[in-house]
């Protein structure tokens, strides 16, 4: 009976502790737009950027996969056509393929009959103009890469500007007070960065395609030049 009692006092106890104790507030959880939203204005022209440099990334990425595709079977084809005196069916089969090795060896079989250094020069004029198309607005992405840090520091110097501001509204130094102008500092100097650090990688990616396209276009070239010159050997 005692024990009862001892137990059911214990009980009742522990109840007014809980009861008594001061209740947590449930944390809001920080969330992703929420957090882009506190890097001020300054976010919008580096989403602007990340942006940009995505859209010219795809569509460069396919346009130099495009190029980058195998022209065997094209060089397969002009040698037979070359070899067998068929010179109008080369020139139709390079001008179908709608490449540019295509055009390459469509303006190097229109000037057959010329010197062979002429024809090379043609054909490496012609080079030039579809690597130039392909490498057509990548620089923007290395633009991009550099001003993008750029925004983001611009971004920290705003915040410390709104910390001291907010100091001087208030003739406060709370954490409350300052942490407006904190989380424009951080926010927009990570987007900056992290934005740079993309478009900086994407820059190089594409760089790296198109140099394994040219030296695709200048091995098939030579090929040409030399199946030009098998007759006369």
């Amino acid at each position: 009976m005692l024990l009862a009692q001892i137990t059911d006092t214990a009980h009742k106890l522990v109840d007014t502790a809980g009861k008594n104790l001061p209740q947590v507030a449930p944390q809001d959880e920080l969330r992703f737009g929420d957090l882009l939203v506190k890097g001020g204005w300054i976010m919008l022209p580096i989403g602007l950027l990340a942006v940009l440099g995505l859209v010219i990334f795809f569509e460069r990425y396919f346009t130099i996969r495009k190029a980058a595709k195998d022209e065997s079977n094209l060089m397969t084809q002009v040698r037979t056509s070359i070899l067998t005196g068929k010179l109008e069916s080369a020139i139709a089969i390079c001008r179908n393929s709608n490449s540019s090795l295509g055009r390459m060896l469509q303006k190097g079989l229109l000037r057959i009959g010329r010197p062979i250094k002429e024809i090379e020069g043609a054909i490496e004029n012609v080079g030039k103009l579809e690597v130039s198309k392909l490498e057509k607005n990548i620089t923007i992405l290395g633009i991009i890469a550099g001003i993008a840090p750029m925004f983001g520091f611009l971004g920290t110097i705003y915040g410390v500007i709104k910390i001291f501001y907010d100091i001087s509204k208030t003739d406060n130094i709370s954490m409350g007070v300052i942490s407006g102008g904190l989380y424009v500092k951080m926010v927009t100097s990570a987007a900056g960065l992290f934005v740079g650090i993309i478009a900086y990688v994407c820059y190089h990616i594409l760089n790296m395609m198109v140099d394994k396209v040219i030296l695709k276009l200048e091995t098939d070239a030579i090929e040409f030049i030399d199946l030009l010159e098998e007759p006369s050997k």
